[in-house]
């Protein structure tokens, strides 16, 4: 990536997230949050001339809080599903970006999930209170993988995401992010210009299932993104 394209991009994170950090302080919840992540998320891309596009199925219904389970192949995927998101969300993301100054304090104000997945009864913790979120209304985005894929491909997806939307008796919606392996790929710094495409499909019903049931609301999940992956 170019040296320019790291200087603006840290100072969009420098300068919005500080305002995030001073709006979270002053208005608890985090809702005042997710308007700074789309206007950074926009200027990251617009950065790297990358482009973006949503679709999404007619029995989405915004307004019901989900768990939104998506495939992950770049960094550039959360920007893109930050801007195509249809509802307010907060995302599940490693322990270790609330470490990051500036940008981890304010998603942490923001009520963003921070899993450890070394600490077991700490990660159990942190899907009771992302449950509690999604009863309150807000969605949950989950990238099921926990990592990038390296060549595209699924990997096995973890089960935090599903257990939290059963725990919470909330749909699952399956995303499918194409196109981000093209412009950065694992392992990459260079960054080069392309376009992602969100996919939202339908709802899948979690009322059937149940914590011994939970692979086979995982298969499905995973079918379902899958089959959009491969075009």
């Amino acid at each position: 990536m170019p040296a320019i394209h790291l200087t603006l991009i840290a100072f969009y994170t420098a300068v919005l997230g500080s305002l995030g950090i001073l709006l979270c302080l002053l208005v608890p919840g985090g809702r005042a949050l997710i308007p700074l992540a789309r206007l950074w998320s926009w200027l990251v891309l617009r950065t790297c001339r990358v482009t973006y596009g949503a679709r999404y199925d007619p029995g989405l219904d915004p307004g019901r809080s989900c768990v939104y389970v998506a495939n992950h192949q770049s960094q550039f995927d959360i920007p893109a599903l930050a801007l195509a998101m249809p509802a307010d969300f907060r995302m599940v993301a490693k322990r270790a970006l609330l470490y990051v100054p500036i940008f981890g304090w304010a998603l942490w104000l923001a009520g963003f999930v921070f899993i450890d997945r070394t600490d077991r009864d700490r990660a159990i913790r942190s899907l009771e209170r992302a449950a509690l979120r999604l009863r309150g209304g807000t969605s949950i985005v989950v990238f099921a993988e926990g990592t990038r894929s390296r060549d595209g491909r699924l990997l096995p997806f973890k089960k935090g995401g599903f257990v939290l939307a059963l725990q919470a008796g909330v749909p699952i919606v399956p995303v499918t992010i194409r196109g981000g392996l093209a412009v950065l790929p694992r392992g990459s710094l260079r960054v080069r210009p392309g376009h992602l495409e969100v996919i939202f499909g339908a709802p899948i019903d979690t009322t059937g299932f149940s914590m011994q049931t939970k692979e086979a609301l995982i298969e499905e999940t995973r079918r379902a993104i899958a089959a959009r992956l491969a075009g």
